[in-house]
């Protein structure tokens, strides 16, 4: 089976199956029935872009009945705005949600038209796969950002497997090509499996962001957290980027909106500190992730990295095999930058994943396959727009799928026109 096969097989049939079995299971309701759009995520359903059914909210009035029902009242209740925050979402902004494959083809649309149009102009400049073929190939993935050690490596690999194939139409040469790109992701991973976030199965889950100011780490800490609360996980944050002007009013922010716990103290407080009642707090309340922010600039990179080692410190001391992810936030938008600050924090935090934000917003995706072949990193989550609901787990088959998906649609036509 050819490859630009198995993702049309994987994504655009499990895309369609996805929408009817989605249709399936939505909630039933009046007000449902004349609605526009169903968000999982939220448990709203929206008509004109108000909502016209909130599934926390149905859920408040049953809960009201039932109580009513044993002749009690909501007033005389005694729940805290804490506990309150646990048992209802915060509603976020209505959104058109899609599949995986859906996001990562929007997402990485830029990346895309830039380098599947590079790509079909070479097929067409050459009809035979020659010398001059590969090195105007090779100028075409640096410029994507996929790395000079890498892209060097991939077009050994390509031309042992052109001729292994015995491949001569330029054509036949993009299926490879997305094939290899594959391939450089897992390496020897055959299993070729998403790799997801680690968890804790006794007691909370930490996760450590750490990352320079303006990489989008603070917004990635609020929408992981709608995330997980989506999934009925309880959620606590720890505001431990004391140094930054805004930073903690940021994540308060984030956290009112995604209806988590958020633990702070006042600006230029002790990072330690704060991650240190977080801790407590999560213990406390019995929350399943516990997910800190740090700072991402000090007065030089020895005090920064010098301080990240005391959080991590901490975190270790109160909970054993602590942090379970270390996460570093990248800006794809910045490039071959991007490589040389994983470099230094990962030498300094032993970083696990990478969460790389703006994906949508640059022409030079190939960063991604950079940072896994050349520091041995796994990218655990991508950011593909705005969207609060546009953080996604790295899959690296809907990456390729994201920067191929014309070519495969154009397959996809070819060969039915070949079926008939």
């Amino acid at each position: 089976m050819s490859f630009f096969k198995k993702l049309k097989d994987r994504f655009v049939k499990g895309e369609e199956e996805q929408q009817e079995s989605t249709s399936q299971n939505e909630p039933k309701n009046e007000s449902l029935e004349e609605a526009d759009s169903f968000n999982p995520y939220t448990g709203e359903a929206y008509k004109g872009g108000e909502v016209v059914y909130s599934k926390a909210e149905e859920e408040e009035r049953l809960r009201k009945e039932a109580l009513e029902a044993e002749g009690k009242s909501l007033e005389g209740e005694t729940e805290d705005y804490e506990d309150k925050l646990d048992r209802l979402s915060v509603p976020a902004e209505p959104t058109e949600e899609g599949s995986v494959a859906s996001k990562f083809k929007k997402g990485l649309e830029k990346t895309r038209t830039s380098f599947s149009t590079k790509i079909n102009d070479l097929v067409a400049k050459y009809r035979t796969v020659d010398e001059d073929f590969f090195e105007e190939l090779e100028e075409i993935l640096i410029s994507a950002d996929v790395g000079v050690n890498t892209v060097m490596e991939m077009i050994d690999e390509l031309e042992m497997e052109v001729k292994r194939r015995n491949i001569k139409d330029t054509s036949q040469v993009k299926e490879v090509i997305s094939e290899k790109l594959v391939e450089i992701y897992y390496g020897n991973d055959e299993a070729e499996e998403v790799e997801g976030l680690n968890e804790n199965p006794d007691g909370p889950t930490v996760y450590l962001f750490v990352g320079v100011n303006g990489v989008g780490k603070t917004t990635t800490i609020g929408k992981l957290a709608h995330r997980l609360k989506s999934e009925g996980k309880k959620v606590t944050l720890a505001a431990g980027d004391t140094f930054r002007a805004g930073a903690i009013e940021q994540l308060d922010a984030w956290g009112e909106r995604a209806g988590v716990n958020v633990i702070k103290h006042s600006a230029g407080s002790d990072p330690a500190a704060v991650i240190y009642d977080g801790i407590q707090s999560a213990k406390s309340r019995n929350a399943d992730v516990l997910i800190c922010d740090t700072a991402g600039r000090l007065q030089n990179k020895v005090n920064l990295m010098n301080e990240l080692s005391k959080v991590k410190r901490v975190i270790e001391r109160e909970i054993p095999n602590a942090p379970h992810e270390v996460l570093l936030v990248l800006d794809a938008t910045t490039g071959q930058n991007a490589m040389s600050q994983a470099k230094t924090f990962s030498e300094a935090t032993d970083v696990s994943g990478i969460v790389l934000t703006k994906l949508d917003g640059t022409a030079k995706g190939g960063i991604v396959l950079a940072i896994r072949k050349e520091l041995s990193i796994p990218v655990k989550l991508v950011g593909l727009g705005e969207k609060v609901t546009d953080l996604e787990p790295f899959d690296a088959h809907a990456f390729v799928y994201g920067l191929f998906a014309d070519m495969v649609e154009e397959f996809d036509e070819e060969e039915e026109e070949n079926q008939a």
